[in-house]
């Protein structure tokens, strides 16, 4: 069964005006959509390695959530803070640390008890 219906549509991915043989007609010819089906797998991974570039950035602060103790660089890329604003911190007895050898350790949780008091206050 045909139609000889006649639609006037405008072409998706080159805009121009064409006459469609039916109503879900999106592009004006083959080369259009073939244009488009381009475009669309090209903007998908575009869009996939956002994604995965986003999960790569994200993965140390993650793993710094998960760490009962801190060290001070660790404390300065989680909160997103210079070195010398954790050690004013250090020296007004905001925080709490240890020692592990030579390094300063915070405790995790202490860290995220200040910061929560600060937010309210």
């Amino acid at each position: 069964m045909s139609s000889n219906i006649q639609v006037q549509r405008i072409c998706q991915y080159c805009g121009f005006e064409f006459t469609a043989r039916t109503t879900v007609t999106q592009y004006c010819g083959d080369n259009c959509s073939k244009r488009a089906y381009k475009a669309r797998i090209k903007a998908s991974k575009i869009e996939a390695s956002n994604k995965q570039t986003q999960r790569t950035k994200n993965q140390p602060i993650e793993e710094l959530k998960a760490k009962a103790f801190l060290s001070i660089a660790d404390t300065c890329k989680l909160i997103g803070i210079s070195r010398r604003t954790v050690y004013r911190m250090i020296e007004r007895n905001e925080l709490t640390t240890g020692k592990a050898g030579r390094r300063t350790i915070i405790k995790r949780s202490d860290l995220e008890q200040v910061l929560f008091e600060k937010s309210k206050a």
